[in-house]
């Protein structure tokens, strides 16, 4: 009797034990326990543009901080507004995050007639990724053939041949498409919107031949500019970027004064996120972009690395909501 006593109480000490350690250690040990799993990073456009190179740069990077896979999910379609939703309506326990856009955060609320989620209520913002200048291309073997050299050229000869010239974008209502509407609406040209389901397939066609012009996030039109492709015309940033020197601003080539639009993509999860996932990815996704190396390959691309705090990007995009109402209803854009 005396063992079995003996050994009950010290099994009754034992649990006792666990539980004082347990909730002493009840915060690092939930924080701990995530990821468990793999994270799925929800791209909402094609593979091949700048969400899927910045969501892609960040997979990798955040996989090596929390020796865990986190995969990029393309989920394309309805100008980026699939792939948030599914984001939105996902569990908030930090295994589907979603790598948003000035697109699907703060322009396609003004864009749409009915939008099935809203960019503010229904996500937790994480973290600014990276800001870039959109930039004016044109298939260089067609601009060549037409004597397009510079924007006021191609001013020249859109006003020459209205409704000629196709313009593609990456979705209805995404910066690259308010872009082309702003340029148009500013400029007095006219030409054919065809939108895509992201900058990759926008620039296939393109590059191709098919289309004439787009204003697409400049990381992923850079490489095809090198390559001699397609040519840039002009950035749509208020300043010339440092990864093209060369390459004019719309407002001076085309003397369009006070014509801007930039691109920002950054990382969000579902509302009601736990803070402390939301600050340890915020953490490590700022840690990796000051490092050398990923910090260079993204300036030399035309991106501009942030990393914020999510209070920051939180004050981001309600002030971009702001910004872009007008912008949408100046253009006559809308979508049903």
């Amino acid at each position: 009797m005396s063992f079995v006593f003996a050994s009950r109480r010290r099994t009754l000490m034992a649990a006792g034990a666990s539980a004082a350690f347990a909730l002493l250690a009840g915060p690092a040990a939930a924080q701990g326990a995530w990821p468990s799993k793999p994270v799925k990073i929800v791209v909402p456009f094609a593979p091949g543009g700048t969400t899927d190179l910045l969501a892609r740069a960040m997979a990798s990077e955040l996989s090596k901080a929390f020796n865990q896979q986190f995969i990029v999910d393309n989920r394309a379609g309805a100008g980026g507004n699939i792939g948030a939703d599914l984001v939105a309506k996902s569990a908030p326990d930090g295994y589907t995050l979603l790598m948003g856009t000035v697109g699907t955060q703060s322009i396609n609320k003004w864009l749409y007639a009915k939008m099935p989620f809203d960019p503010q209520r229904d996500f937790t913002p994480i973290t600014l990724v990276a800001s870039v200048p959109n930039v004016m291309v044109v298939n260089a073997e067609k601009a060549k053939a037409a004597g397009i050299s510079n924007v006021a050229d191609f001013i020249r000869v859109a006003k020459a041949n209205p409704g000629k010239f196709n313009m593609a974008s990456s979705g209805n209502g995404t910066s690259i498409h308010l872009s082309g509407e702003l340029f148009k609406a500013m400029s007095g040209t006219y030409m054919t919107h065809f939108p895509f389901s992201g900058s990759g397939p926008a620039l296939l066609s393109l590059s191709s031949g098919d289309m004439d012009v787009m204003f697409d996030n400049l990381p992923s039109s850079i490489q095809l500019i090198k390559s001699g492709r397609l040519k840039a015309l002009a950035v749509t940033s208020a300043e010339r970027s440092s990864a093209l020197p060369d390459v004019p601003t719309v407002a001076e080539a085309g003397k369009l004064r006070g014509f801007e639009a930039t691109s920002w993509f950054g990382l969000l999860g579902p509302a009601g996120l736990p803070a402390d996932i939301t600050n340890r990815i915020q953490q490590e996704v700022a840690k990796s972009l000051t490092a050398p190396a990923l910090k260079e390959k993204l300036l030399a691309q035309g991106a501009i690395p942030s990393g914020n705090t999510p209070a920051q990007f939180a004050q981001l995009i309600d002030s971009e909501l702001k910004k872009w109402a007008p912008v949408v209803k100046a253009s006559g854009a809308k979508v049903d």
